[in-house]
């Protein structure tokens, strides 16, 4: 049986290791759309308990932040633990033309959805154009 050797899996390995020791919170990654009237942020949070996901405003600062416990198994030897444990943190400002009383998040399959309605007076809206030179034409054609 031909046995392989790569350097470069095998550095990838060890530098990802040490990146997922670092202490603080983690960074999830979003996506983050605007939708019509609404935006739209999913965040990646798989293993996540649902209980421990906080989404909150504060002015113009949007915050979430989850935590994900370590897998613990009594008297087993493991081989292998890549995936992360611990904080995640992530803030967005979020403007002045949002409806922060609107913001509603849900999370299902690992992924938080929140949604961000767009505030009414941020909203597009067509401006109607009147001339004034329009009003006085009709009066001298009235006139005569």
């Amino acid at each position: 049986m031909a046995m392989s050797f790569d350097p470069f899996s095998e550095l990838d390995r060890l530098t990802s290791g040490l990146l997922q020791a670092r202490s603080g919170p983690r960074v999830m990654p979003v996506d983050l759309y605007r939708d019509q009237d609404r935006y739209v942020l999913n965040a990646d949070l798989p293993g996540v308990d649902p209980g421990s996901v906080d989404v909150d405003v504060d002015g113009q600062l949007l915050t979430i932040r989850a935590q994900r416990t370590a897998g613990s198994a009594d008297g087993a030897k493991w081989l292998a633990q890549e995936r992360p444990a611990g904080s995640y943190l992530r803030q967005f400002s979020i403007g002045e033309g949002v409806d922060t009383a609107g913001i509603s998040a849900s999370y299902d399959n690992g992924v938080l959805s929140v949604i961000i309605p767009v505030s009414e007076k941020a909203k597009p809206r067509k401006i109607a154009v009147h001339s004034q030179n329009t009003g006085a034409e009709k009066q001298k054609t009235i006139a005569s």
